[in-house]
């Protein structure tokens, strides 16, 4: 059986591991912040109520979940978030929903049709006291969306949290132009991970929108890809996890590791580059 509801994404990142997996729930708001395993989640949306598992993300705004059939469906981590509630309430889908979320969509359906159907339920349930704050056009979205299958999702083709936001995109505009200022060299990244070298700059803490503490997070400088080709890079960013933690790091170590680079710019900080999932580190004495 396949759902006609499903927004299945065109590119996502996928999660491989449960270590990679349990750090983006933490961040998601999904665990605890001590969470050391998964547990079960669930997807409460369209008449339904059935265990889902997260395969991967398209970006910050988009979880991607796996039904029992297979079928891979893009939605936003708040929505996920709410459906774990116990007192989560699914509302009876009418029959004429149901055909209509039945029906194969076809060419002459617009996109914002198809998200219409897909966010009905998501509407009824979510109260609009559930602010999301003005300064969520601030978060770490790929503005140029080379990661993104969704391309920050501007034709609204994810399942999303719904509530009223602050902000207009001629706000987000010009700070995307201040952070192009910042480096004069386009740089093609590579797709997967590389080895590379950094120093750790400094620790600091940025915004959560879907948890109530801020993320740690540690920013580097001299960042530069050393195999397979020798890429400066320059300032970027990690989450502090667990992981990194671990290593007790200060400011001026000089690290090499193996990870995955991406365009991701910091909240509210110039730095244009996230590194992502960094395994085999090392600290150079």
């Amino acid at each position: 059986m396949t759902y006609a509801f499903m927004i299945e994404p065109q590119h996502y990142i996928p999660l491989d591991n449960d270590e990679e997996l349990i750090e983006k729930c933490q961040e998601w708001g999904l665990l605890s912040g001590k969470a050391t395993k998964l547990k079960t989640f669930y997807y409460k949306g369209n008449g339904l109520n059935m265990p889902c598992t997260i395969v991967g993300y398209v970006d910050h705004m988009a979880a991607v979940i796996q039904l029992d059939n297979e079928q891979k469906h893009c939605i936003h981590p708040s929505y996920l978030k709410e459906m774990q509630a116990s007192s989560y309430n699914v509302r009876p889908v009418t029959g004429a929903e149901t055909d209509k979320a039945n029906e194969p969509l076809n060419a002459s359906q617009t996109e914002d049709t198809a998200h219409a159907v897909t966010a009905s339920v998501a509407v009824d349930t979510i109260s609009d006291s559930d602010d999301i704050p003005s300064d969520l056009n601030d978060m770490d979205i790929d503005a140029e969306g080379s990661h993104s299958g969704l391309k920050g999702d501007p034709d609204g083709l994810v399942e999303e949290y719904v509530g009223p936001q602050g902000g207009t995109s001629s706000e987000v505009k010009p700070k995307a132009k201040t952070a192009s200022k910042t480096k004069s060299v386009k740089i093609d990244l590579p797709e997967g991970k590389v080895k590379m070298t950094a120093v750790v700059k400094e620790f600091t803490t940025v915004p959560n929108h879907f948890s109530d503490n801020d993320d740690e997070v540690i920013v580097y400088e001299g960042v530069a890809i050393t195999e397979p080709d020798h890429v400066d890079i320059g300032e970027a960013w990690s989450s502090h996890s667990a992981t990194m933690k671990k290593l007790e790091l200060e400011v001026g170590d000089v690290l090499t590791f193996e990870a995955k680079m991406i365009k991701k710019k910091l909240t509210r900080n110039p730095v244009p580059y996230k590194i992502n999932n960094p395994s085999k580190i090392q600290k150079q004495v």
